[in-house]
């Protein structure tokens, strides 16, 4: 008797491996870097996350070395810059190096998160909506209150697992998809720091250092990345001190410093939650508004009420709400571009 098996459905890593080329990142990742002189290689977009990696095209003999970045061949060919142009002054980093950390595009996409460059989909258009807000509610602050503070956004939670670093990795990807605007995401989360792995950098000093430490330029601490607009500034080394060093200050100095660096430069924090660390609060006193995280299915109203007193330091406090049950069938954001809702 013959047994027809049943037809799998793809795992989220084999979907996202139809997004993102896994295997040239990881080729990236180890430092291979190849010089070919073709856009044409035999990398395979949808190739198995563990499928050997095929060899590039060879480089014709006298042509000159050109590195081909894996990121851009991760980018869906229809939406890809044409190669050879100069990228306009906006895709350039502020020092002018040409030295920026690689985002792990494959690791944004495990984790269901926004992938720069891929078509747009539902989490990105809700993200839209969301970022919509903040940014029309800093243009009001700026005028009536402090255009300083108006850059500057906190995201928190009222209790761990609640999605808040989910949300603030997400927003600043949204934000750095502006023509005009530069995102700063740090890393505030002192006691549990998750924003540099979560993008799959290295990381290193960041503002805790340059809060205990006056001779440090935190804006020297600053990771440049290259997704455009988008740079990531560490929690840095771990202190009992931590909330004592937000309350200082200094605090006040560092974040004038970043203010100054890049005035088209939007800051957001990625703060502890409110009821389970003390910096929160703190936090909330230095930024012209809150979007608080709130879990559909486990925040109560009695915690989320208590976390908005706490950060009641803060005038302007906008709450999501993360994990919302989805209907089959329901209308969902996304559908309009093309992407099947999933």
């Amino acid at each position: 008797m013959t047994v027809t098996k049943p037809v799998r459905e793809l795992s989220l890593l084999e979907r996202a491996a139809k997004v993102y080329d896994f295997n040239a990142h990881a080729r990236a990742r180890t430092g291979a870097q190849q010089h070919v002189s073709e856009l044409e290689t035999d990398w395979p977009v949808d190739a198995a996350v563990d499928a050997p990696a095929a060899a590039p095209v060879a480089k014709p003999a006298g042509a000159g070395p050109a590195f081909i970045d894996p990121t851009f061949l991760a980018i869906p060919e229809e939406l890809r810059a044409p190669v050879g142009e100069e990228l306009p002054d906006e895709f350039h980093l502020p020092n002018g190096s040409g030295d920026a950390a690689m985002i792990d595009r494959g690791m944004l996409a495990a984790n269901g998160m926004i992938v720069p460059g891929a078509p747009v989909g539902p989490l990105a258009e809700e993200f839209r909506l969301v970022k919509r807000q903040l940014l029309i509610a800093s243009a009001r602050i700026a005028e009536s209150d402090s255009p300083d503070k108006a850059r500057m956004i906190l995201v928190c939670s009222a209790r761990p697992g609640d999605g808040k670093t989910f949300c603030a990795v997400n927003l600043a990807l949204s934000i750095a998809a502006e023509r005009d605007t530069e995102v700063l995401l740090v890393d505030a989360d002192v006691a549990k720091p998750d924003i540099v792995h979560q993008l799959g950098l290295t990381d290193g000093p960041g503002l805790l250092d340059a809060l205990g430490d006056s001779r440090i330029d935190v804006e020297d601490l600053v990771i440049h990345t290259d997704v455009p607009h988008l740079s990531i500034l560490p929690a840095g080394s771990k202190t009992a001190m931590d909330t004592e060093l937000l309350a200082s200050t200094r605090t006040k100095a560092v974040i004038a410093r970043l203010l100054e660096a890049n005035p088209r430069r939007v800051i957001i924090f990625d703060s502890p939650p409110a009821l389970a660390a003390s910096p929160a609060a703190v936090l909330a006193m230095r930024v012209g508004q809150i979007m608080l995280v709130v879990r559909a299915d486990r925040t109560p109203e009695n915690e989320l009420r208590a976390a908005v007193n706490l950060l009641d330091g803060c005038e302007h406090i906008q709450l999501v709400l993360n994990a919302v049950s989805f209907v089959q069938g329901g209308a969902r954001f996304g559908s309009y571009y093309g992407q099947e809702a999933s």
